[in-house]
């Protein structure tokens, strides 16, 4: 109340004669301020309604909401796809143990093998019908008539080899024979296309498709979807190694059923989701439009200060103040926006039927919703003690940038040599992804020991390189450079710590806006200013309780002679010596 009282005696104080740089000057000052209120501050001050505050608020709740739902249909789209997938590996795999060999299915090492692998495949296709337990069957072309397994095999052209001589004769060039079996046929085990010339042999490929429904999204009151599965087994033979192996894999794709009858409320379960992600939409959109209108109204502030300070001491708005301005909130709240609409309206166009993308719909949800809780710590940053995080990742962001890009050239020759020394003889190091999470992980002092075990000592001189090579990164990194990383944010922490105890430097519009008043301005809604600085000073009192006056900090983007030694007025904008600015 002290402070009120000094500042409409001040008020009252004030000359008749003014002029029109002045009005200027304080009307621009005004707007400064209602500009960097909070929401709470803006609604005590002018009782406007917080809206953006508002529609964030609701579009968490529905981008979350729809997060969830589309997750939980998404989860059982991929687990009848996998599960489908381990079925047909169990059918059409001789000898197939649940789970695979390295990164291919099953492996065969003689010819005999090889055969019966291949004549497996034929037989359990020609009974498929008997034996598959879900609802799949042969699929169809347009006349009705069965599709029928394709077998390609594929070979060099021509060549001899004789080890016993060291000689060889290869032509590279290859040819590619192929025939057709269909469907209950009888297999035809001595036709001369199984004649293999195992030392030419490259690989065996066997293609068919298969027509399955996904029932169980039934019980999510949501309409089965028709699947087509186009399933190729093949037996690899490149190496030429004596392991021909065997991969399986599955391409699903999913459409509407064309004919189709149940009863229930699946259907009009399906049009309330429709509905429930329009309105999700219509609230993003309204979301992007008033972050728009604030960094619209954001830049024609800077234009005008900008434009007072050249005219009033000749000089430009530093970049620290315009960063004050142009407010990366609202940035990331458009992003987000943007990515929850694209999200929707790919979630609404698979729930029609008219597209299968799950997977690219997920990453937009899903990046959407994250960046939609991230947002979430703008309106605690109003908040001194929950504003502490934020402080500390502004000001370390930089140095730590900085500090990973040269630790990032050491890492990356770690990784290239790791992956030339050490990928013939240990699995994590095989490709250049695996080496790069491989270290990754000693990094974080994960799987150290099996690292080490796991390292083939067949060659005695890789072995020795191996422990020299894994000693000096883990010694390096985890000792140096993480304790130094942690140290550049413990640093910045600590800086942080002791603006918040004794104030931050002011930077030149921070100064203009704790300038005193020359005069009232009335604002437009009829309210006086003395009005409005009573609610804002109610409001702002909690921030000004631990704030010094300017004066005993030096500015931080070389104040004119004009704004220095003065003594601030403090108002709402006295907080952004405590949290970032924020509209």
């Amino acid at each position: 109340m002290e402070l009120l009282v000094r500042y409409l005696e001040r008020s009252n104080s004030i000359g008749s004669e003014m002029t029109q740089d002045t009005v200027t000057e304080e009307k621009l000052r005004d707007d400064l301020m209602y500009y960097f209120m909070s929401p709470c501050e803006k609604y005590r001050a002018r009782r406007h309604l917080p809206w953006k505050m508002g529609v964030q608020i609701l579009k968490i709740i529905m981008i979350t909401t729809q997060l969830v739902l589309f997750g939980l249909n998404n989860q059982l789209v991929v687990a009848y796809k996998e599960e489908n997938s381990m079925a047909f590996k169990n059918l059409f795999l001789k000898d197939y143990s649940g789970v695979d060999e390295d990164d291919y299915s099953v492996a065969v090492y003689s010819q005999q093998g090889v055969y019966d692998s291949v004549f497996y495949v034929l037989d359990q296709y020609n009974q498929f019908s008997r034996l598959s337990t879900g609802p799949i069957t042969y699929a169809e072309d347009e006349d009705g008539n069965l599709l029928p397994l394709a077998i390609c095999k594929e070979y060099y052209k021509k060549g001899s080899v004789n080890p016993t001589g060291e000689a060889f004769d290869i032509d590279a060039q290859l040819e590619k024979v192929c025939m057709s079996h269909y469907p209950h046929n009888p297999l035809l085990h001595n036709s001369s296309f199984f004649d293999l010339d195992f030392y030419r042999l490259v690989n065996i490929k066997i293609t068919f498709e298969l027509k399955g429904i996904n029932l169980q999204t039934v019980r999510t009151r949501e309409l089965p979807d028709c699947y087509s599965f186009h399933v190729t087994i093949t037996f690899d033979n490149q190496g030429h190694s004596g392991i021909v192996k065997i991969f399986l894999d599955i391409a699903a794709q999913s459409s509407a059923c064309r004919d189709w009858k149940i009863s229930g409320t699946v259907q009009k379960n399906t049009h309330y989701l429709l509905i429930f992600d329009g309105f999700v939409i219509l609230v993003c959109l309204t979301s992007a439009v008033l972050c728009t209108r604030s960094i619209v109204l954001a830049v024609r502030l800077l234009q005008r200060f900008t434009r007072f300070l050249r005219e009033t001491s000749d000089r430009s708005v530093c970049e620290e103040d315009q960063g004050e301005f142009l407010n990366g909130w609202y940035v990331l709240v458009i992003v987000s926006d943007l990515l929850a609409i694209i999200g929707s309206i790919l979630k609404m166009e698979i729930q029609a039927k008219n597209l299968t993308t799950y997977d690219v719909c997920s990453i937009f949800l899903g990046t959407a919703t994250l960046l939609v809780w991230v947002g979430v710590i703008r309106y605690l940053g109003y908040f001194q003690k929950y504003n502490l995080l934020i402080l500390t990742m502004k000001a370390a962001f930089p140095k730590v940038l900085r500090f990973c890009c040269c630790a990032g050239m050491i890492y990356l020759g770690y990784t290239f040599c790791g992956w030339i020394v050490l990928g013939p003889y240990h699995e994590k190091f095989e490709g250049l992804s695996l080496v790069a999470e491989c270290l990754f992980s000693l990094l974080n002092g994960d799987d150290m020991f099996t690292t080490f075990a796991q390292l083939k000592d067949k060659n005695t001189l890789v072995w020795l390189f191996s422990r020299a090579y894994l000693y000096s990164f883990i010694s390096l990194f985890i000792y140096m450079v993480l304790s130094l990383f942690i140290a550049l944010i413990t640093d910045s922490y600590e800086t942080i710590k002791n603006y918040q105890k004794n104030g931050f430097p002011l930077t030149d519009l921070q100064q203009f806006l704790r300038e005193p008043k020359r005069f009232p301005v009335v604002d437009d809604d009829t309210r006086t200013d003395v009005q409005v600085t009573s609610s804002t000073l109610c409001c702002s009192c909690f921030y000004c309780q631990r704030q010094q006056t300017a004066a005993e900090f030096p500015p931080r983007c070389g104040l004119a002679p004009s704004y220095r030694g003065l003594r601030p007025m403090k108002l709402v904008v006295a907080a952004m010596q405590t949290h970032p600015v924020m509209g």
